[in-house]
């Protein structure tokens, strides 16, 4: 039987200043995000569409909820495998095509850099960033591609590499090695 989890935040529209939606102009985009026991997150617009940059806007975030949820993700299946795990970074990046007054996320792709002790588990290691794409609730909730190029590195040195691989929910993807020892 499946388990349900409710999730709750609050947002606050902090940029009505002193005409609120008079013209397109005439208010920021600035918001708050609340999130119970948490620190607040400043948000805004990206800052093509007249948002601040200094705050988080929502494309970022969704970025960043898909690279860390493959990250725990990932943690769990390389514990689960025996996989010991000492350092992860991520660059991920992400494209979004507008129309009119709308758009859609088209593609994102996560570069992890997984640092293990031990080489001989590097093939291990790679496929467990199948797995882990597919346990991720952020990536199976998405209506785009997302993709994993992992690298894993023992000491230092990379030993493995993943070709782009479609972390979608129905496992799409060609998961082809490009070099095994490097």
């Amino acid at each position: 039987m499946p388990m349900r989890h409710a999730y709750a935040v609050e947002i606050e529209w902090t940029g009505a200043g002193a005409e609120g939606t008079a013209t397109y102009r005439s208010y920021t985009r600035d918001h708050v995000v609340r999130i119970d026991g948490l620190p607040d997150i400043l948000g805004s617009a990206d800052p093509t569409f007249r948002g601040d940059r200094t705050r988080h806007n929502p494309e970022q975030l969704l970025l960043t909820a898909l690279a860390q949820c493959h990250m725990l993700s990932y943690l769990h299946q390389a514990a689960s495998r025996g996989i010991v795990v000492t350092a992860y970074t991520d660059a991920a990046t992400g494209e979004m095509e507008t129309s009119g007054t709308g758009g859609r996320f088209t593609r994102a792709a996560l570069h992890p850099v997984v640092t293990i002790a031990d080489a001989a588990q590097a093939h291990d290691a790679l496929d467990a960033h199948l797995q882990a794409s597919r346990d991720c609730f952020i990536a199976s909730s998405v209506a785009f591609p997302v993709l994993h190029e992992p690298t894993i590195v023992v000491e230092g040195r990379v030993v493995a590499r993943h070709g782009a691989v479609d972390g979608t929910a129905d496992g799409a993807g060609d998961g082809s090695v490009d070099g095994a020892a490097r």
